[in-house]
């Protein structure tokens, strides 16, 4: 994976650097956690625009900036075959967004943060962080399920799966788009505890 990442991203001329960072780099990764890259750019707003084109070689199911990073990074977030979360992460503060508004226009990136956000959280469940998944399917709940019409807190991810596909659903049919499947297909079924469940609709 770091050989793919810095391949698709060193040759270009804003990228002066991509190294590992995180719990992968320091060999306390778990199954699910994600791959962290620090990227390192003089002109960040220039090489922004360029991502999607730079990392197509590695043919995301699903990327978009992280709208909720409270640190200070940016984080560009992408989510491969495997399933495998990869971020990019850019040493600038990230704005954090309001809570989604769903559209025509942003259903898949709301797809994506989604499944994203299933997938970081099912790595904490995998290190045994309880506290951290509970308050994260209740800051799911919030930020994301809430706005496309889910009053009910998930009690767990495959809980959170199950709500939001059917909102989704329902959102595609009202707004008159419909989202690829690929990506949640293959979260839902790494996350599930049930072999072989996958993402319906």
């Amino acid at each position: 994976m770091e050989r793919a990442v810095r391949a698709a991203l060193e040759p270009d001329p804003l990228v002066r650097a991509v190294r590992l960072v995180g719990s992968r780099a320091h060999g306390a990764h778990s199954r699910l956690s994600d791959w962290d890259f620090l990227v390192e750019t003089d002109d960040l707003d220039a090489l922004a625009p360029r991502l999607p084109q730079l990392v197509a070689p590695l043919e995301p199911l699903g990327q978009l900036w992280d709208p909720l990073s409270e640190d200070e990074s940016s984080y560009y977030m992408l989510i491969l075959r495997g399933p495998v979360k990869v971020d990019l992460v850019f040493e600038r503060p990230n704005a954090t967004r309001p809570r989604w508004e769903p559209s025509a226009d942003n259903l898949v990136e709301i797809d994506a943060h989604f499944w994203d956000w299933l997938l970081w959280t099912a790595s904490k469940r995998e290190k045994g962080e309880r506290e951290l998944v509970e308050l994260m399917l209740d800051r799911m709940s919030s930020y994301l399920l809430v706005p496309l019409g889910v009053v009910e807190v998930p009690r767990s991810l495959e809980h959170a799966a199950e709500l939001y596909v059917a909102a989704r659903a329902h959102a595609e049919r009202r707004l008159g788009v419909r989202v690829p499947r690929a990506l949640g297909d293959e979260v839902a079924r790494t996350v599930s505890r049930r072999a072989g469940t996958r993402s319906p609709g």
